[in-house]
């Protein structure tokens, strides 16, 4: 069985792993890129078919690239699918699609990791990224009685377009974004509830005509520490209203009520003891991070929450993360904010790789020109 040798492994190569590709280069290292998928795109290609970027054009850019067309608009899925392909055959580095990594452990000597495919295929480096992101394994919880629900349990993941759903009665657990738009988008055909533990909590998309995301760099709660209760959750998580969401979810169409007490055969049984049939059950719950792979390394909590500090592991020398919710800022899990996580990463690493006794890799290469695709 061959090995091949890096200067640094990503494992993921989704807008975290391609931002983290493209810093490297930067930095002189050659970084290879394993991705599970026959593209690099990520998890995008899978979200729902209208799923619209909640910041702009030119808030949603990899290093080096700008999102092309009006730098005002708001990219739809397809869009970002396009750009991050059109990214990743631009950039100088060896990326590699139908390469899921099943396992990754320290090299005998210790000195590096050795990344095992599905394929039985080895690589090895002295620094790795694991950037599969906040976004690849959906978060499933289960609300009393979910186990003898007859009705049809799906996670937002699921969820394409609202055609299949025509006529039905639907529960959407979740107040987030993506749960407020897909429930705009049903109530079109179906009845549709928003079932939340909080009231929504709409934060206007743009204040004073410029988008919000800007206002969140420039006052410094991007990254302020206290403000994430604020940001990410406390008494409900924000959701991006362009001016329209709150208006429509106060028509009653769809309609928002407190989260039900349980599920009983084909009822959902609400807070107020009424029992209503409900046709389809729609976890709108979010995501946790796909990193089984490092299950060996000691990497992990014991819920399987990676162990790091602004990315860096407190557990693994010479591990790291791009694209984790809230890694660093609030837009850590976003387009915007990757570039900036990768190169905070990769520049303490390389600090302690070199504090270490490492080389230093040679050579600061040229702007990302080319491509080297397998």
């Amino acid at each position: 069985m061959s090995t091949r040798t890096a200067s640094l492994l990503i494992v993921g190569g989704g807008q975290a792993g391609l931002a983290t590709a493209r810093t490297a280069r930067t930095l002189g290292l050659t970084p290879l890129v394993l991705e599970a998928a026959d593209q690099p795109a990520g998890s995008w290609p899978h979200y729902y078919d209208s799923l619209t970027l909640f910041s702009p054009a030119r808030r949603s850019a990899l290093p080096g690239a700008p999102f092309p067309g009006d730098p005002d608009r708001y990219p739809e899925r397809d869009e970002v699918v396009a750009y991050l392909t059109g990214y990743a055959a631009r950039l100088d580095a060896d990326i590699r699609t139908g390469h899921r990594v099943e396992r990754l452990a320290r090299t005998q000597d210790g000195d590096g990791f050795q990344a095992v495919t599905a394929a039985g295929e080895v690589f090895t480096a002295p620094l790795v990224i694991a950037a599969t992101g906040a976004f690849s394994r959906p978060y499933r919880p289960a609300p009393p009685g979910l186990e003898s629900f007859a009705g049809t349990v799906l996670h937002s993941s699921d969820y394409r377009r609202p055609e299949p759903f025509a006529g039905k009665r639907m529960v959407i657990v979740g107040g987030g974004n993506s749960a407020v738009q897909i429930a705009i988008e049903l109530a079109a055909v179906a009845d549709v509830t928003l079932a939340t533990r909080h009231p929504l909590r709409f934060m206007p998309q743009r204040i004073a005509g410029r988008d919000i995301h800007l206002w969140l760099r420039r006052t410094g709660l991007d990254t302020a520490g206290w403000a994430r209760p604020l940001l990410t959750g406390g008494k409900g998580t924000p959701v991006m209203d362009i001016g329209t969401y709150r208006d429509t979810v106060a028509s009653g169409n769809p309609d928002r009520r407190p989260m039900f007490d349980r599920l009983d055969g084909d009822q959902v049984i609400w807070s107020d003891g009424t029992r209503e049939h409900v046709d389809v059950l729609l976890l709108a719950t979010g995501y946790r991070p796909g990193v089984d792979y490092l299950a060996g390394l000691g990497a992990l909590t014991e819920d399987g929450t990676p162990r790091h500090r602004a990315g860096v592991s407190t557990a693994v020398p010479g591990l790291g993360y791009v694209g984790l919710e809230w890694q660093r800022s609030f837009a850590s899990a976003t387009l915007r904010g990757v570039g900036a996580d990768a190169r905070h990463v990769l520049t303490r690493l390389l600090g302690r790789s070199r504090r270490n006794g490492a080389a230093a890799p040679a050579g600061d290469p040229a702007p990302v020109q080319g491509v080297r695709r397998r």
